[in-house]
């Protein structure tokens, strides 16, 4: 028998740390602990795949949260039913001590487990469904506000257009104008395109004589 340790952040800018923290104080050794640092969005993960192909049946998974296996009910199930069931591993939940299968052998305390993980599966769900809702709200309340979101634009300088005239004549390379502009190159391209459009809807918009 081995003592496992599964660890999943969302991102590579979350931290594992407190879900670490809690899978050491189990004593597990340091190799028996994998981690993934990427969406629960599926289960193409590279250490989630590792550490099913090292267990057998009699080992145990140790989890600091039920949510740690899928991001759904049905995903959240479906893992549990295939380790459990077809792997013949043991479950130990770390934040909910009833969802420790090695405790629940018998037949009533395999149906409490089960109505457990059913309501926790749907809680970890609805969780996330309404974190998303929210920051959608946010968003929504933050563009109202005239927030600007995302990456802050960048402004072309006053004399844009007379870069833009050497640059096309080639007076200066691309390299001089992308420096007095201060830009990289696919801003400055960019921006170069949405002056000629701006151009040409002007010169299309005068009226003709």
């Amino acid at each position: 028998m081995k003592e496992y340790g599964y660890i999943r952040v969302s991102s590579t800018e979350q931290n594992e740390d407190r879900q670490l923290i809690a899978l050491k104080e189990k004593h597990l050794h340091v190799e028996w602990i994998f981690i993934d640092k990427q969406s629960g969005k599926d289960f193409d993960r590279p250490a989630y795949k590792k550490m099913i192909k090292k267990m057998k049946a009699g080992d145990i998974l140790y989890i600091k949260s039920i949510d740690r296996l899928g991001r759904n009910y049905e995903e959240i199930q479906n893992q549990w039913r295939f380790l459990t069931k077809e792997k013949g591993i043991d479950i130990c939940v770390l934040d909910m001590p009833l969802l420790d299968t090695r405790l629940h052998k018998d037949l009533i305390g395999t149906f409490i487990s089960d109505i457990v993980l059913q309501i926790l599966s749907f809680v970890a769900q609805t969780e996330r469904e309404n974190i998303k809702q929210r920051q959608a709200e946010g968003i929504a309340a933050a563009k109202a506000r005239g927030v600007h979101l995302g990456r802050p634009s960048i402004t072309v300088p006053e004399n844009f257009a007379d870069i833009i005239k050497q640059w096309e004549r080639r007076q200066i390379t691309l390299e001089q104008a992308m420096t007095r502009c201060g830009m990289k190159r696919s801003t400055f391209f960019q921006r170069a395109h949405e002056y000629k459009l701006l151009q040409t809807n002007q010169n299309n918009n005068r009226p003709k004589r």
